[in-house]
């Protein structure tokens, strides 16, 4: 990889700042003197509003504001949040109600926002709330995840439907089924979980001379900045949007909510600064939750085992209202990955959405991706199982095998070799030393199961970004970057990469993001866009450096521009013994009066998007009197095609495993039938900790892409997408033998003791 990095594992810089606590984050940065805001919120799931009683609230100490919605209406504010609209199946719109800043004649979810309390301090706001007479008639709660039940928005989804769209072949799909030797039928469920960010969402606003300045920890500050703009009918260059450091995203903090707007519009109202933070307990009520779907899949098969045709229903959760992506997560975003690597010709999805009194969902790490193949490698695994064929074998066999590749659903996999990732996984996981393995947990009365899951991924986002390289007089460089690092370690891999391709030390480049008024335009960071469309524009920045460079240097070296190269450290030319290098050619220029040379800004697209793939092997070992599940070895292996640094690489891979086995083995959202929130805490909601956690093996294959000049494939969400099915595959192998045909996550102490309890087949 000389050419585009040296591929070094370089620890991350940023890490010593975050350790030492002396990261930034929204919290600690807030103006002296901000008012603080609380937000009372809805203590029921459904009902009417009667009256909300502010006097007592207004008059307590310390109070400064209380917002409802009318006072939102009487600022002139009449826009509410902004969400796609996906088209039905018959070509109509899905169900688009308003979503208010804050609850209108009805409240639809506990923890919906009713009224904002700006107060001195937090305290004093919190207090006020207590006072606020909340006044409403009871509705009846939907829960189920069907359409029926009492409607929560009567006009636009009148059975509680907000969408039904399809994508595919529907009657031919339904033809090759019919016709197929074989169907392999199986529902799955994907279970609710809570995003739980180690930073909970934040935000600060202040206003000077009629402009905003909006800080909020996010996934990046054009989509929010598009938004403020939207809403308060102001110029962009009267907004300005920052991300701070952002204590982990993971899909959740992609999108605008609430507290974002009536913060900005509180502070317009008052003349004052105000802050925001959220507590653990109003996250896990407000934040918006992942997954939450029911998928009913069937797999045909020909005599020989290769599939003929893959037909999908999936029913999924919504929540109260329509968040900022969540119409096209299990729907468009699902279809992305629909058919997996396997090469099937006829298919069809069809995706109902449901509104329940519930939090919104969204994206979460994947977003419709890890759901898509969580349910096509458990039908693999079911597959193999009633076709009596080797689960290595059957996927081999169906793997797509000639590249470019185009799917039902539109999507080209420009390159792969799927057989031989898996090989390689095989061998690492020690597949052939298994059935020891298991012989052994066996003889102290345990069970032991092997999953295996072969992901890819559709990376997502857009595919243009932007970057600005300046020379400082310290003789050191800036590089203003589109995307956001969440955690993730941008800074180190988008200065070393910089590095590699100019030569300039890494410790004398400053990364730059997250500033609406220093980068005019950005994509942010989701699905796994950042390394790719950040490092393929920041390569057209070098390539323009180095021209323009060369153009300079022609006097000074005697020679002809056209003579000059850079070799990545130093540019040389025959018959010269200048070989100045980039940081002194910038030198050089600055002392020439040449500021033309020492800010070089690109934007750039991607022609086309990059396929991350891989196997995971989960081995599990199930003690039945408990119940219990240890996930005992966990090894991957990934085709990222070339790495930058293959440790930060790694270090996604482990926190994408964590996310998938903690949704495998313990995370769960429990709402009792009148819509309130049983998880709320982290006393009842279970999380992943080291000792839930295997050792990750990871090494990788690498298949370089030719969707982008590096041959780079994104890493960020990889780990989730294999972790699920690897590990809902291997407890169903440890159980198979007693009769438990079905398993379904979380694959919690109860309920795993509960099908052992409930098996057919009793233990010898």
């Amino acid at each position: 990889m000389e050419k585009f990095g040296k591929s070094q594992s370089v620890t991350r810089v940023e890490d010593s700042r975050f350790l030492t606590g002396a990261g930034r984050y929204v919290d600690d940065i807030a103006p002296e003197g901000a008012l603080h805001a609380f937000i009372f919120r809805s203590p029921v799931a459904h009902a009417t509003i009667t009256s909300i009683g502010t006097e007592e609230a207004e008059a307590a100490e310390g109070v400064h504001l209380v917002m409802t919605a009318e006072t939102i209406a009487a600022e002139g504010v009449t826009e509410g949040m902004s969400f796609t609209v996906m088209k039905n199946r018959d070509g109509s719109d899905a169900a688009a109600p308003r979503r208010p800043f804050l609850a209108e004649g009805r409240v639809r979810f506990v923890g919906e926002p009713v009224a904002l309390i700006v107060a001195e301090s937090l305290n004093q706001a919190k207090d006020a709330a207590e006072l606020i007479e909340f006044e409403y008639e009871d509705l009846p709660v939907h829960m189920e995840l069907s359409p029926a039940g009492e409607p929560l928005h009567p006009e636009h989804a009148p059975n509680n439907r907000v969408f039904d769209w399809g994508l595919g072949d529907i009657e031919g799909t339904d033809a090759a089924l019919k016709n197929s030797a074989r169907v392999v039928r199986l529902e799955v469920g994907d279970n609710r979980i809570i995003v739980n960010s180690m930073e909970p969402r934040g935000c600060y606003a202040e206003w000077q001379d009629g402009r905003v300045h909006l800080a909020f920890n996010g996934q990046g500050v054009w989509g929010m900045k598009a938004e403020l703009t939207r809403v308060f009918g102001l110029d962009e260059g009267k907004i300005r949007v920052t991300n701070p450091d952002v204590g982990g995203g993971f899909g959740m903090k992609g999108m605008p909510y609430p507290e974002y707007f009536t913060v900005p519009l509180a502070a317009r109202i008052l003349g004052r600064p105000v802050r925001w933070m959220s507590d653990r307990t109003e996250a896990m009520l407000t934040d918006n939750a992942g997954r939450d779907l029911v998928t009913m899949a069937e797999l045909g098969f020909d005599e020989q085992g290769k599939i003929t045709a893959y037909r999908v229903h999936n029913i999924c959760n919504m929540g109260a209202y329509c968040s900022n992506f969540a119409q096209a997560i299990q729907s468009n975003l699902f279809a992305r990955v629909l058919t997996g690597t396997y090469d099937i010709k006829t298919a069809y999805l069809r995706c109902e959405g449901i509104f329940t009194n519930t939090t919104q969902t969204d994206a979460y790490r994947g977003a419709g991706r890890p759901e898509a193949i969580y349910v096509l490698e458990r039908m693999m695994d079911r597959a193999a199982r009633e076709l009596d064929m080797d689960p290595m074998a059957l996927r081999r066999l169906n793997f797509v095998k000639d590249f470019p590749y185009k799917t039902v659903t539109g999507e080209t996999y420009d390159v792969g070799d799927f057989s031989r990732v898996l090989a390689h996984a095989e061998k690492l996981a020690d597949v052939p030393g298994f059935a020891a393995r298991r012989a052994a947990s066996e003889a102290q009365g345990k069970l032991r199961g092997l999953g295996l899951c072969y992901y890819i991924e559709s990376i997502l986002g857009d595919p243009s970004e932007g970057v600005q390289v300046d020379f400082t007089e310290e003789g050191g460089a800036l590089i203003y970057v589109g995307t956001q690092s969440n955690g993730q370690g941008h800074e180190t891999v988008f200065a070393q990469f910089l590095s590699d391709q100019t030569g300039i030390p890494a410790d004398r480049i400053q990364v730059i993001q997250g500033d609406s008024d220093l980068i005019a335009k950005g994509g942010g960071t989701g699905g796994s866009r950042s390394v790719t469309t950040q490092t393929n524009v920041t390569l057209k920045a070098v390539r323009d450096m180095v021209e323009g460079f060369s153009a300079f240097l022609a006097d000074e070296m005697g020679v002809s521009a056209e003579d000059i190269s850079f070799d990545d450290e130093r540019f040389r030319a025959e018959g010269s013994n200048l070989t100045p290098t980039m940081l002194e050619a910038a030198k050089m220029a600055r002392e020439a009066g040449r500021e033309d040379l020492l800010i070089w800004k690109a934007r750039d697209a991607l022609p086309a998007r990059s396929f991350p793939n891989g196997a995971h092997f989960a081995e599990v070992e199930i003690d039945p009197e408990t119940g219990h599940v240890t996930c005992d070895r966990y090894h991957v292996v990934d085709d990222f095609g070339n790495l930058i640094n293959p440790m930060l690489a790694e270090g996604q891979v482990h926190g994408g495993v964590a996310q998938g086995l903690g949704q495998a083995l313990m995370e769960h959202v429990v709402y009792d039938e009148e819509g309130q929130l049983l998880t709320a805490t982290f006393m009842d909601y279970g999380m992943p900790r080291a000792d839930s956690m295997p050792w990750v093996h990871f090494e990788t294959e690498p298949v370089p892409s030719t969707a982008n000049p590096m041959g780079m494939k994104g890493c960020g969400e990889a780990g989730t997408v294999g972790a699920m099915a690897a590990m809902g595959n291997a407890v169903q192998d440890a159980v198979w033998s007693r009769g438990v045909k079905q398993v379904d996550m979380p694959f919690t102490p109860q309920r795993v003791w509960e099908m052992l309890r409930d098996a057919p087949i009793a233990a010898e």
